[in-house]
């Protein structure tokens, strides 16, 4: 039996706590939070669940196994940090940190315990993605052109982020599996609507080797909402759209044909290919529930998830240089590959 404790009730602790619960072989043992009201919810819904105000009794706690982070990204380092220390395995929600500095020493301090660290990139895990990432491991698409994507909506406004590291992280954590493609420089521009509050509108393009590109569209001034991903190939091209009720990927095969010799580009001629389209089956199971069997399974049997430290510390890397393109107007800041890659 895994004993788990989670440190958040508020937006996204009472679906990991409801998830956790129905995984075979876990026990949700405490929940934390700052909030009595929040507090008196749990017991109210899982008496059996213990409470408290003050997150080091799961520390202190030698009965807990693994720890889940819920919380602003601002507390992510010292609570995970503390959590590793106690000897726990740790589920942090994203963005992991606010620095690369600290998701490194996280890495660093799990790699040391022999404890598992998985960064809660939820979208990862959802049905739709893994099939993504598997036309894209098989060459499905042929080479990949674009990645593109746009995820706006009216609120929820966040005080202590911008919208690049509140929305904008889910689909780099995405683009990041689905592609297993690193990019090399980041361009971002945006614009804070509202005086004294962080950026509530962005765009960022992200640059690869070859003619791979990516461009992503967050925002929380926006009159709909739209979480849409487009992915073009050479051979086929795929629209995610996850608001969607039942087909929410959907393959196409389109593109072009070029017609003419290299030699005499002033002749070529660009032809339009249309064929079918159709949406794949996916698995159905919530992405959340997916995630916490994943993580599970990572602890009994010492796996290295899929969403790992260092899959977080590569979001955040990605975030940090758009973040600092943003302050310089959408200047092009180049990243480390090999420091991205690692």
């Amino acid at each position: 039996m895994i004993n788990i404790g989670v440190i958040g009730y508020g937006y996204w602790g009472p679906n990991l706590v409801r998830n956790f619960i129905e995984v075979p072989g876990v026990q949700v043992s405490m929940v934390s939070d700052f909030s009595l009201e929040r507090l008196n919810k749990v017991q109210e819904r899982y008496p059996k669940i213990r409470v408290t105000t003050n997150s080091h009794d799961l520390f202190a706690d030698p009965q807990i196994d693994a720890i889940a982070i819920a919380t602003p990204v601002s507390s992510h380092f010292d609570l995970a940090l503390a959590a590793l220390k106690a000897g726990k395995h740790v589920l942090v929600e994203k963005p992991m940190t606010p620095s690369s500095e600290q998701a490194m020493r996280l890495i660093d301090e799990a790699k040391r315990r022999n404890l598992v660290l998985m960064v809660d990139h939820t979208f990862v895990y959802t049905g739709a993605v893994q099939k993504m990432r598997e036309l894209v491991a098989n060459q499905g698409l042929g080479d990949i052109y674009y990645y593109d994507s746009v995820r706006v909506n009216l609120g929820l406004f966040q005080h202590d982020v911008n919208v690049i590291w509140d929305l904008a992280v889910h689909d780099l954590s995405m683009m990041d599996y689905v592609l297993q493609a690193h990019p090399y420089a980041v361009s971002a521009t945006g614009m804070s609507h509202i005086a004294g509050e962080p950026e509530n509108i962005a765009y960022l393009t992200l640059f690869f080797a070859g003619n791979l590109m990516a461009h992503i569209h967050v925002n929380w001034l926006a009159p709909v909402k739209v979480r849409r991903t487009l992915i073009g190939g050479n051979q086929k091209m795929i629209v995610f759209d996850d608001l969607e009720p039942s087909e929410k990927l959907k393959v196409y095969d389109k593109g072009i044909t070029l017609n003419g010799s290299s030699e005499n580009l002033y002749k070529m001629l660009i032809g339009y290919r249309t064929g079918d389209m159709w949406a794949p089956k996916l698995e159905m199971t919530e992405a959340l529930r997916v995630e916490a069997q994943h993580f599970i399974s990572c602890i009994e049997h010492g796996k290295q998830p899929i969403t790992d430290g260092e899959a977080g510390l590569r979001v955040v890397r990605i975030l940090e240089a758009a973040t600092e393109s943003l302050k310089k107007q959408g200047r092009l800041i180049e990243l480390d590959l090999a420091e991205v890659a690692a």
